[in-house]
């Protein structure tokens, strides 16, 4: 009978999935964001075979080295808890990279329409103003599930990915495949703006523009300290604010932010996003 080598066995315990392994130690996903998962020591951030600890601002990549971190083993240690918990898994296929992988985005679906403006409407409190804005500009649409889906566009104002929201009663956000939410971004408000402002989502962007209606907003598609996209808006002289959420992780990226570009000042939402704030408000 054939027996892996110690190489074979590493390859095999490396490649276990991360989702499973953060399932087996009762890990929690969040409910908004398929990425984040909450675990006994913090947010986690899970990008097929890597990972990153907001709380402690560290990462890596593979099974091995996620449970080295979460549960503070060594390699060996790391090695056995995985084999016992997962002895005949077999190694999982990794994500292929968003660059490598075909882009595709929901095709609009105008029947699905009139769902998707009453949920920003009535359930969001979102300005008709400000969606009919979007909406001609083809920046807002409705696909085939009825999901909203708010186009990210780089620079050359190309779609290179978008951010979807469900508006059934289950809520349920994600990116279309292949987003790449480095090189673009879904932005609403004055386009002369000089004055920006960076939430953590599409519906946050509205609404904070909607509260600010001199300044630009613009969604990161999640929290993050440094887009690529965020140094050439500060080159050209803009004035940027952190609108991140006010929960642990939204004050953890914006201090990660201004901690790289001191320039950017943090603009809190009174309630825990800004579309909180807007309802609130209403």
């Amino acid at each position: 009978m054939n027996t892996p080598t110690g190489r074979q066995r590493t390859d095999r315990l490396r490649a276990i999935a991360l989702t499973d392994i953060l399932r087996a130690i009762d890990a929690q996903p969040d409910p908004h964001d398929p990425a984040k998962w909450h675990t006994p020591r913090g947010v986690l951030s899970v990008n097929g075979a890597k990972f990153f600890h907001w709380n402690e601002a560290a990462g890596g990549g593979g099974a091995i080295d996620l449970v080295m971190h979460l549960k503070g083993l060594c390699f060996k240690d790391a090695m056995d808890w995985l084999a016992q918990r997962f002895p005949t898994t077999a190694p999982q296929p990794q994500v292929a990279p968003a660059s490598q992988r075909a882009r595709r985005l929901p095709s609009p679906q105008p029947a699905h329409l009139g769902r998707v403006t009453r949920y920003l409407i009535e359930q969001r409190r979102l300005p008709a103003a400000l969606l009919a804005q979007l909406l001609q500009t083809g920046r807002l649409y409705a696909d085939a599930r009825a999901n909203a889906v708010f186009l990210l566009l780089g620079n050359d104002h190309r779609a290179v990915g978008a951010e979807l929201r469900g508006t059934t009663a289950a809520p349920w956000r994600g990116l279309a495949p292949g987003s790449r939410k480095d090189l673009g971004y879904f932005s609403c408000g004055p386009t002369r703006a000089h004055e920006l402002v960076l939430c953590e989502s599409a519906i946050d962007a509205i609404s904070c523009a909607a509260l600010y209606s001199d300044r630009l907003c613009l969604s990161t598609a999640g929290a993050r300290p440094n887009p690529a996209w965020l140094p050439p808006l500060l080159a050209q002289g803009y004035r940027l604010q952190c609108g991140f959420d006010a929960d642990p992780t939204g004050d953890l990226m914006a201090q990660a932010m201004i901690a790289r570009h001191p320039s950017i000042q943090r603009l809190r939402p009174p309630d825990h996003d800004w579309n909180d704030t807007l309802r609130s408000r209403s």
